[in-house]
């Protein structure tokens, strides 16, 4: 089991309030650093000092730190357009060295859209729209150089684009694809997913949705050992009862919720509590990190979590 660590930045949070967090993942052996990608806060939180835009970020942590891998839980398709986002992750693969992963879903958070001016189709069309991004963004990264990609699309078409630049990782940054959705999530999991993901489901909806990926990759002749399997789940970890409570005040959730849906309790509690998740087949767990100021935090869980596993 690997152990990244999650944060959702839009809760308000500074650039140097990241950087400090990804170079102390990356200093306690964490996997990656991942981050969110929204323009709103959500709750009560103030948001401030305001919305920092993932790619952004990830492009200033690729120059930031040397060695953890770097991504976003997930990116919103209603976003960007597929390809200049396919040159966007590139060149932050690029100046990574090769650390970046693409994680992308249809977007759902309608306020935030209504914010900043950016369109919301219905539900449908999202999924249509992700769908032609993930062909295009593939199809831009998997044409050889020299060539050109075409694409006859409904939302994106393409004529005679020099798909250019490549990323350094072949045959391309992992992609990473979740959600709950029992039909189309699936669907397009088995065929572009390098990964799939479940943020914040119960183990018994994980082995569920688990399964229906598995049945749509041996669908459609792929090897369901081919994807990574993973969770993201809120992290709330202290060496006792007391200093559970205090984190997860500080976070403005109760002790007793987030044992029961998250991650949280003492080292022995949160070891329990994987060894569950890793019994339904998850190889990875994004540790969704709330409170951005207590780096204490990650080294406890570094230190008495992630050393026994």
């Amino acid at each position: 089991m690997e152990l990244r660590i999650f944060t959702e930045p839009q809760q308000g949070a500074s650039y140097d309030q990241l950087l400090a967090v990804a170079r102390c993942a990356e200093d306690a052996g964490y996997g990656a650093f991942f981050r969110s990608d929204h323009y709103l806060r959500m709750g009560d939180a103030s948001g401030e000092p305001g919305p920092t835009d993932a790619w952004t970020t990830l492009a200033g942590l690729a120059r930031d730190t040397s060695r953890i891998r770097l991504g976003t839980l997930m990116t919103a398709a209603t976003f960007r357009l597929p390809g200049p986002l396919a040159i966007t992750v590139a060149q932050v693969d690029q100046m990574s060295g090769g650390r970046v992963e693409l994680g992308i879903g249809t977007g759902w958070y309608a306020e935030e859209h209504t914010a900043y001016g950016i369109p919301f189709p219905s539900l449908g069309e999202r999924f249509d729209r992700l769908e032609e991004q993930l062909e295009v963004i593939t199809g831009l990264w998997a044409t050889p150089a020299g060539e050109r990609f075409q694409h006859a699309g409904r939302y994106y078409p393409i004529s005679d684009s020099p798909a250019l630049p490549k990323p350094v990782q072949q045959p391309r940054p992992p992609i990473l694809l979740g959600g709950m959705g029992p039909k189309r999530t699936p669907r397009l999991a088995a065929r572009y997913a390098d990964e799939f993901n479940l943020p914040f489901a119960s183990v018994a909806d994980t082995a569920a949705q688990f399964e229906r990926v598995r049945a749509a990759c041996t669908e459609i002749g792929r090897n369901p050992a081919e994807v990574v399997w993973s969770n993201a789940l809120v992290l709330c970890c202290g060496r006792d009862d007391a200093e559970v409570d205090r984190r997860a005040a500080a976070i403005g959730r109760e002790p007793d919720e987030l044992r029961a849906n998250g991650l949280a309790g003492t080292p022995a509690e949160v070891l329990d509590t994987i060894g569950r998740y890793a019994e339904t087949g998850s190889q990875r767990i994004y540790l969704q990190v709330l409170d951005l100021s207590d780096l204490a935090h990650l080294e406890l869980v570094a230190s008495e979590v992630m050393a026994k596993l």
